[in-house]
């Protein structure tokens, strides 16, 4: 059984950044995640995708901030134990969790805190008759190498922030890139839309408005998308790729049955200091909710440095915490984690 100060579920960059923030506190972290590696959406969905609202960073690309993270709680040793979902939670003394995973790893702590992201998540798919058999073979629901669409026709469809972030990058990518939304107005940040309607004036892209993607043309791989236009009229347009970007279905698991108040499969929080009701165990990032919540990478960070502060007196409530920069402190590692020598 691993024995730690803080069970962190999520190794996305919150549950990352979160790390650091404990290790200034001598605090000992230990990550779990669904995923086969650290970094969470950003590793899995969109390594290649630059950030723009990062501190301190005018562009980064998702991957390289991983990267950075990692780098940066390396001093504190954290534990992860990856491709494995959290399942059971169990209280097992006066403030001490216990949490098995689906693979039967049990990690102990008093504090668990909850930087899940938007939880299990899979994609949401277009209703297309046969769009599995392509999925192999032309069709992807998430970008995680722009290589793979190198000097090919690519057909993107949706009318958020990662299909137009992705036509904008592909423009400079692919030999032929394809928009298709339903609607003429976009979800999407308004400087992306103004740089997609850009390059499609600048014929670098091919803008389709007012229409849906509703058939696949192939034998074995993508040949082309049939697409029907509000008039009702249907054209075909050859490609060779087809991406449909129309988010992710956000599903809590088995944290769902975990005894917190759930609103909209996120999880109620107390902005003081991100705990959810339950004493020891705090939501931060895309997971939790509450009055003005904004899900972005930034606020996670705040959340998560709130969070470990209530932690600390939570777990020594006869120690004062006193509050220094690391510009005097510095950053003082923890020595390497070991696995207690109790069984489950």
């Amino acid at each position: 059984m691993i024995q730690t100060d803080i069970l962190i579920i999520g190794a996305g960059p919150v549950g990352l950044f979160t790390v650091f923030e404990a290790g200034l506190l001598k605090l000992r972290c230990h990550l779990v995640d669904s995923l086969g590696q650290a970094g969470g959406q950003l590793t899995e969905i969109y390594p290649k995708k630059p950030i723009y609202d990062i501190p301190g960073f005018p562009s980064v690309l998702a991957g390289e901030l991983v990267e950075n993270l990692m780098e940066q709680i390396a001093p504190f040793n954290p534990g992860f134990t990856l491709g494995e979902r959290a399942e059971r939670l169990e209280q097992v003394g006066e403030k001490m969790y216990r949490l098995t995973t689906s693979r039967g790893t049990v990690i102990q702590a008093p504090v668990i805190c909850i930087a899940g992201g938007l939880g299990c998540f899979e994609p949401r798919k277009p209703p297309i008759p046969g769009i599995e058999q392509y999925e192999d073979s032309g069709v992807a629901y998430v970008i995680r190498d722009p290589e793979v669409y190198r000097d090919k026709r690519v057909l993107l469809a949706g009318g958020g922030d990662s299909a137009l972030d992705w036509t904008i990058f592909l423009a400079d990518v692919a030999k032929e890139v394809t928009l298709v939304h339903r609607r003429e107005s976009f979800r999407g940040a308004l400087d992306s839309v103004e740089k997609v309607h850009d390059l499609a004036q600048a014929g670098r892209v091919n803008l389709v408005t007012n229409a849906q993607a509703v058939g696949i043309v192939g034998n074995g791989a993508v040949e082309g998308i049939t697409v029907k236009h509000k008039s009702g009229t249907e054209e075909v347009i050859a490609v060779d790729a087809f991406v449909p970007l129309f988010g992710l279905s956000p599903k809590l698991g088995p944290i769902a049955a975990w005894n917190l108040t759930i609103d909209k499969n996120a999880i109620e929080v107390d902005t003081k200091d991100y705990s959810t009701g339950v004493p020891g165990i705090y939501a931060i990032g895309d997971i939790n909710t509450y009055p003005g919540k904004l899900k972005l990478i930034l606020c996670g960070f705040h959340e998560g440095t709130l969070a470990v502060q209530s932690a600390f007196s939570y777990i020594y409530p006869d120690k004062k915490l006193s509050f220094k920069y690391t510009t005097v402190n510095g950053v003082q590692g923890l020595p390497k984690e070991e696995e207690a020598s109790v069984t489950a």
